[in-house]
């Protein structure tokens, strides 16, 4: 994570070659896998750390990720999208356009990958914020 923290990285294979020169063992599949599970985005090309208020804690919310450039897809236990998404929408979150919530799964729509890195990050601090539902 310092490694994408600190340095401009637009590629997978980029950083597969960056990770290999540091002695670690990759795949373009683990790093795939990794960035996934760490949570990091890609906007406006650059892979980036989504920003989460360390110790933060989002109810309900089980991961957030980016789908293209206007989308930002968040995951939520079972039943809580609906409250999620309320909340969200009560942050008033200049960024995002609008959102729709399903049972499990909030889809919030974004002008362009600038607003997707901010709504994420104004996300974590609403919540961060208001505290717990």
């Amino acid at each position: 994570m310092n490694l994408i923290s600190a340095e401009r990285i637009e590629s997978q294979a980029e950083l597969a070659k960056r990770l290999r020169s540091r002695d670690f063992d990759v795949t373009q599949a683990s790093i795939s896998r990794d960035l996934e599970e760490l949570g990091v985005v890609k906007a406006s090309g650059v892979y980036t750390l989504p920003q989460k208020p360390a110790g933060s804690t989002m109810f309900g919310i089980t991961s957030v990720e980016v789908s293209g450039e206007n989308l930002i897809v968040a995951k939520c236990d079972s039943g809580l999208a609906s409250a999620v998404a309320v909340k969200i929408d009560a942050a008033r979150i200049t960024e995002i356009v609008g959102t729709i919530a399903g049972d499990d799964t909030i889809f919030i729509a974004v002008r362009n990958a600038k607003d997707q890195r901010l709504a994420i990050r104004k996300i974590w601090e609403a919540f961060e914020r208001q505290g717990k539902l």
